[in-house]
């Protein structure tokens, strides 16, 4: 495939006007190496590459833990749907049990090899069981424990190595120890945490290096007690920012990105099972979720993930929320890639690369094409 006419981001973060090469499902370098037998005008598109959402839990009326091949397969083909074409989904505060069959059939979906119309698994972030109960939010606290690595290792064995990510508070007892044990085997994130500026920055110092959904969960930023989000500014941390209307004002998203850079932003949808669906009654953990629009919340009123697509997150902050589009989508494709380790196969429109490009109208960002894996989705 050869994709003519459009307005391409380039590994140097900026739109430039370009062809786009494809032979054999990924990119090449010039035209003489791709195949011809299909070209795609882009006329009046912008070209970016598809994008990866590291933290979400489900649409479609499934949840990545409902431990089924079908629950996954339907996740990942709305994902690329809509031009989100890597994925890795997220837990939830389980029984050692339950996730332990939710990582056994992620592993085995990944064995099983690509799906033609659907994303690709890249990996589970494992956002739970390891949280404060104080601060919990829609994580079931029965199932709240201590840090502990015999379980993740239990885990990581079952799914074959796909942990990309663990959520962590800090100040839970062993939580240092196992920040320092595992961070070489997954990204140590804070989350879920009633943790101070010291105890945080001492878990950065420990070897962790993310936020889960800043803001989210966490003691807030203030002039005299700046918590968990001003030690992660001064550690220089990749933080998470759910930018659906409901999690975060657009001010504090623009001030976000003001402060951290648009090098350290990743955007995430912390998507439910309710996205792509209608208003109604859904469940996130075993626990009852109403949604109205695009809120969706416990019977307490706490806000249980979002009901918002990565891609809407996206769109989102340029239209509603003046976050620049080169920064936006550094911050929904690039970043996540880097992160969890598969820049070298995601994230970017350069040769060598796993062909997943996604055309956007210019006028408005709609989405006017997917190409997945080298051909039209």
């Amino acid at each position: 495939m050869i994709i003519k006419n459009a307005s391409v981001f380039t590994e140097e973060g900026v739109f430039a006007n370009q062809d786009i090469y494809i032979q054999d499902g990924r990119f090449v370098k010039t035209e003489a190496e791709a195949d011809a037998s299909e070209v795609v005008d882009a006329t009046g598109c912008f070209a970016i590459p598809g994008l990866t959402d590291i933290h979400f839990h489900g649409c479609m009326g499934y949840d990545f833990c409902d431990g089924t091949q079908e629950a996954i397969t339907t996740i990942a083909e709305y994902e690329a749907s809509i031009g989100v074409t890597s994925i890795v989904p997220a837990t939830m505060t389980l029984p050692e049990e339950t996730l332990k069959g939710i990582c056994e059939t992620a592993g085995a979906y990944v064995q099983a090899g690509s799906r033609e119309k659907a994303a690709d698994l890249c990996g589970i972030n494992m956002e739970g069981p390891f949280v404060a109960e104080s601060k919990k939010g829609a994580q079931n606290g029965a199932f709240i424990i201590t840090p502990h690595t015999g379980m993740f290792d239990r885990l990581n064995a079952a799914c074959g190595g796909m942990i990309k990510l663990v959520a962590i508070a800090p100040e839970t007892e062993g939580a240092m120890e196992f920040i320092e044990q595992r961070k070489a085997e997954a990204v140590m994130s804070i989350a879920h945490t009633a943790a101070d500026y010291d105890t945080a920055m001492e878990a950065f110092e420990k070897g962790a290096s993310h936020v889960t959904h800043l803001y989210n969960a966490m003691h807030p930023f203030t002039h005299r007690s700046p918590g968990p989000i001003g030690a992660a500014a001064d550690a220089g941390a990749e933080v998470e920012l759910i930018c659906d209307g409901v999690h975060i004002h657009p001010a504090v998203v623009r001030s976000t990105f003001k402060l951290f850079g648009d090098d350290k932003v990743i955007l995430i949808s912390d998507s439910m099972m309710a996205t792509g669906l209608e208003d109604g009654d859904y469940s996130l953990g075993g626990q009852a979720v109403k949604v109205v629009g695009n809120r969706a919340t416990l019977a307490n009123g706490t806000i249980a993930g979002s009901a918002t697509n990565l891609m809407d997150c996206m769109r989102n902050a340029v239209q509603n929320m003046q976050i620049p589009l080169e920064s936006a989508v550094k911050a929904a494709a690039v970043n996540p890639a880097k992160c969890v380790g598969i820049y070298d196969n995601y994230g970017s429109i350069a040769p060598g690369k796993i062909a997943n490009v996604v055309l956007l109208k210019k006028e408005d960002l709609a989405l006017e094409q997917v190409i997945l894996r080298g051909n039209k989705r």
